[in-house]
């Protein structure tokens, strides 16, 4: 894929994702995603890596691990809403600890649902490229808030004063 006009290529960055988290498994869909993984010198062997079938990425769940990453690409704009969020839902909650999601702005996919599943934008490329890379990460999804831990609960220096 070209680059957008501000230089950025969408298969690179993929590239680049691929290079710093380097994911011993991996759960891929067609287009930039495979290209990307394939190409890619720290590819795991076959058995690690699992690409989901175009005509039906629906059927390949429930996946047969937790795989380190996912890729998606050219497949939001080819399925309904519902669909695809199917498909997210299911990567995020039982198929990997991190996701990376390039989605079209013809996809049927706006800012506020991905935001709505966890999703962060990473970049959006201009044209000629039109898309934008948004990313999923377990390990950074819930950070830890000061007010959200058990010291905080309840209001605890009221405890055994008054009754509520």
């Amino acid at each position: 894929m070209a680059a957008d006009q501000d230089g950025y290529n969408p298969g690179q960055d993929l590239t680049l994702i691929l290079e710093r988290y380097q994911p011993a498994s991996i759960v891929y869909t067609e287009g930039l995603a495979e290209d990307a993984v394939l190409g890619w010198s720290g590819c795991p062997s076959e058995d690690a890596r699992l690409r989901l079938p175009p005509e039906q990425p629906t059927g390949a769940f429930p996946l047969p691990r937790l795989y380190d990453l996912a890729l998606v690409t050219n497949t939001l704009e080819n399925l309904s809403h519902d669909q695809g969020e199917l498909i997210l839902g299911q990567l995020r909650n039982m198929g990997a600890t991190r996701i990376a999601v390039l989605a079209g702005d013809a996809s049927p996919w706006g800012f506020k649902d991905f935001i709505g599943m966890g999703f962060t934008r990473l970049y959006h490329y201009s044209e000629p490229v039109s898309a934008t890379l948004f990313a999923y990460d377990l390990d950074t999804y819930n950070y830890v808030r000061e007010w959200n831990n058990p010291d905080n609960w309840a209001n605890p220096e009221m405890w055994d004063k008054a009754r509520w």
